[in-house]
C-alpha cells in the first residue's frame, strides 16, 4: 500500500508526486526559510545542472561571487515580505530561458522558502494563433 500524501487540493502517492515533479517541463529547486537548499527536480532535460551534494547546502554556496548580493537582496525581500516573485531571463546556447524565484509562503502568509523554476521558452515565444485541443495529432 502506497502512502498518501494529502495536499490543499487532493492527494497522492509519494511516488505519484515525484514522478509528476519530474515529468514537469520547468526545473524546480527549493530553499527553505533558513536559506538552505532542500529539493530539486531531476528531469532529463534539466537547463542547470545539479547534484544530489547540494541538498542541505546553504543557497549562497550554490551562486558564483558575483551574483551573491542579488541573491541575498531577493530572499531578504521575500523574507521580510516585500516582494513575491523576481524573473530573470537569457539566452543560453540558442534557446530563451526563463527563471523565477517565488515566495512561498504559508496559509497565514508566513515566509516558507523560496522556489526556483527555469524554462526553456523559446518554442513559448514562438506560438501564434491558436490549437484547440480537438486539433491535438498524435
Amino acid at each position: 500500500m502506497s502512502t498518501k500524501i494529502a495536499l490543499s487540493t487532493g492527494e497522492l502517492s509519494l511516488r505519484q508526486l515525484d514522478r509528476a515533479l519530474v515529468h514537469m517541463p520547468v526545473d524546480l529547486s527549493f530553499v527553505d526559510a533558513d536559506g538552505y537548499v532542500r529539493y530539486y527536480s531531476e528531469s532529463p532535460n534539466r537547463l542547470f545542472k545539479r547534484t544530489p551534494s547540494v541538498i542541505g547546502r546553504h543557497v549562497e554556496t550554490c551562486h558564483p561571487k558575483k551574483s551573491l548580493a542579488v541573491v541575498r537582496q531577493i530572499l531578504n525581500a521575500f523574507a521580510e515580505g516585500k516582494k513575491d516573485e523576481a524573473k530573470f531571463w537569457l539566452t543560453l546556447n540558442g534557446r530563451f530561458i526563463l527563471i523565477r524565484y517565488i515566495a512561498v509562503r504559508g496559509e497565514n502568509g508566513d515566509y516558507l522558502g523560496c522556489l526556483e523554476v527555469s524554462q526553456d521558452v523559446t518554442e513559448i515565444r514562438s506560438l501564434e494563433g491558436e490549437r484547440r485541443l480537438l486539433d491535438w495529432e498524435e
